[in-house]
C-alpha cells in the first residue's frame, strides 16, 4: 500500500480508457487503498449482527421481544446515514468516520452488558446508527480523492473489500460463536477500533470547496432536495436496492419452505461470496469502458431476474442457478450507483449526497425486512417474486432513460473542477 495519502486539491490527471488487460484498480490513489484495507479489517469483525438472534436467545430474549431489538437495529440504519452525511460536510470526513467507528465499538460493549430488552434495543440502535455514519463520510472521501472517471472503480474496490471481509467473517463467526458469544463482541469492537486507528494515522482530511452560486445551501439536505435529477434517481436506486436486499431476507425463507436445511442457505451464501470476490476485478476492468448508467441498468435487470428465479426453485440446483444470476448482476453494478450519485454532487455537498444515497440503502433494506417479509408470509411468495421482477426491470429501464441528463451533469462538474 502506498505510504502517503493523496491530499492534493488539483484536478486529477485524466486516465486512458481501461482495456481488459488493465488492472481494474490500477492508478487509484493511496487514500482509496487505505479505505479499502480498513474496510476489510472492519468487515472481518462483522460478526455480531448475523448471530444476534442466537445471542439474544442465549440471554433469554425470544419471541416478540426479539423483534424490538432487531427493529431498533434496522431503525439505526435510517438515522446514521442522514447524520453522517451532514457531519461529513460540516466537521469533515475523518472526524465523522472516527466518531462512527468508536461509537459503534462502544455500543458493542453496551449490548453485550445490557441487562434487559430495552437496554439491548437502545444499544442495537446505537450500533447501527453509529456504524452507518461511516459510509457517507468514506464515500465522500473516495469522491474527493479521484476524478469522475475513476469513481466507479474506487467504489467497486470499496465494495470488493466489503465482500472479502464479509466472506471471511462468515466462517470466523461460526467458529467464535461456538467458543463463546463474548468473542464475537470482542472481535467486532476490536476491528472497529483498528479501522479507527487506520483512519487516524493513514488518512488526511482533504480541503473542501466552498459553496458556489447565489444561494446558500446551509448544513442540511436542502441542497439534495432541490436537485430534481437526484430526486428522480434516489427512488429508482432505492427500488433496485430493495430487490437486491431480498437475497438476504427472503431467500432463506424460500430455502426453508422448500424443506431444505440451513446448510443449503449457507452454501448459497458461499456461492455468492466466491463469485463476487473472484469476478469483481475482471468485471470492473471490462465494464469501465462502457456507459456506466447502461451497465447499471443491465446489472439491475440481471438481479431482478435472478431474484425472481428464486420463486421457481425447489432444489439445490434451482437455488444455485438463481444465486448465480443475481450474483452476476451484483458484480456488474458494483460501485456504479454510488459513483453516479457522487458525480451529481457539487464538491462542497458530497457528504450530504452520499448521506442521502446511504439513507436510501437503509430504507431499502428496512423495507425488505418489513414489507418484503410481510408480502411473502401474508400474501404469497409468488407475489413477492413477481413484484421483484416487475419493479426491478421497470426501474432499470427508467434509470437508463435518464442517461443524457446524468452525463450532462457529470460533464458540467468535471469542467468546473
Amino acid at each position: 500500500m502506498p505510504r502517503t495519502p493523496s491530499t492534493s486539491t488539483a484536478a486529477p490527471t485524466p486516465e486512458h480508457t481501461p482495456s481488459p488487460s488493465d488492472s481494474a484498480f490500477k492508478g487509484l490513489p493511496s487514500t482509496v487503498w487505505t479505505i479499502f484495507a480498513g474496510t476489510i479489517v472492519n468487515r472481518l469483525g462483522y460478526l455480531v449482527t448475523p448471530f444476534l438472534v442466537f445471542f439474544l436467545a442465549s440471554r433469554g430474549v425470544t419471541g416478540g421481544d426479539t423483534s424490538y431489538v432487531l427493529g431498533a437495529l434496522g431503525a439505526g440504519n435510517l438515522i446514521g446515514p442522514a447524520v453522517g452525511g451532514i457531519l461529513a460536510d460540516r466537521i469533515g470526513r475523518r472526524p465523522t468516520m472516527l466518531i462512527g467507528l468508536i461509537g459503534a465499538a462502544a455500543a458493542q460493549g453496551a449490548l453485550f452488558l445490557a441487562p434487559g430488552v430495552w437496554t439491548m434495543a437502545g444499544s442495537a440502535l446505537l450500533i447501527s446508527a453509529a456504524g452507518s455514519t461511516v459510509s457517507p463520510a468514506a464515500y465522500a472521501l473516495l469522491a474527493d480523492a479521484v476524478d469522475s472517471e475513476r469513481r466507479q472503480r474506487a467504489y467497486a474496490l470499496f465494495g470488493w473489500g466489503v465482500n472479502i471481509g464479509t466472506a471471511v467473517a462468515g466462517v470466523l463467526g461460526g467458529y467464535l460463536a461456538a467458543q463463546g458469544y463474548w468473542l464475537l463482541f470482542a472481535v467486532d469492537a476490536g476491528s472497529m477500533l483498528l479501522y479507527a486507528a487506520v483512519v487516524a494515522i493513514r488518512l488526511r482530511e482533504p480541503q473542501r470547496s466552498a459553496p458556489t452560486g447565489p444561494a446558500k445551501d446551509g448544513i442540511g439536505y436542502g441542497v439534495v432536495f432541490r436537485d430534481r435529477l437526484a430526486l428522480l434517481l434516489l427512488p429508482l436506486f432505492g427500488v433496485q436496492l430493495f430487490v437486491y436486499s431480498l437475497t438476504e431476507v427472503a431467500l432463506p425463507l424460500a430455502v426453508r419452505d422448500s424443506g431444505l436445511s440451513p446448510a443449503v442457505y449457507g452454501a448459497m451464501a458461499a456461492v455468492n461470496a466466491i463469485m463476487v470476490v473472484a469476478l469483481q476485478p475482471f468485471a470492473t476492468a471490462w465494464l469501465a469502458r462502457l456507459p456506466q448508467l447502461a451497465v447499471q441498468s443491465a446489472g439491475s435487470g440481471l438481479i431482478a431476474v435472478g431474484v425472481a428465479l428464486t420463486g421457481l426453485a425447489d432444489s439445490v440446483a434451482g437455488y444455485t442457478l438463481s444465486v448465480i444470476v443475481w450474483s452476476l448482476g451484483e458484480v456488474v453494478v458494483a460501485g456504479i450507483a454510488a459513483g453516479i450519485f457522487a458525480n451529481l454532487a457539487p464538491a462542497h455537498a458530497r457528504g450530504r449526497y452520499q448521506g442521502a444515497f446511504s439513507w436510501t440503502w437503509g430504507v431499502a433494506r428496512f423495507g425488505a425486512l418489513t414489507l418484503g417479509v410481510t408480502t411473502y408470509t401474508t400474501l404469497s411468495p409468488s407475489a413477492l417474486w413477481w413484484t421483484a421482477l416487475v419493479a426491478g426491470t421497470a426501474t432499470a429501464a427508467t434509470t437508463l432513460s435518464l442517461r443524457t441528463r446524468v452525463e450532462a451533469r457529470t460533464k458540467t462538474h468535471t469542467l468546473a473542477a
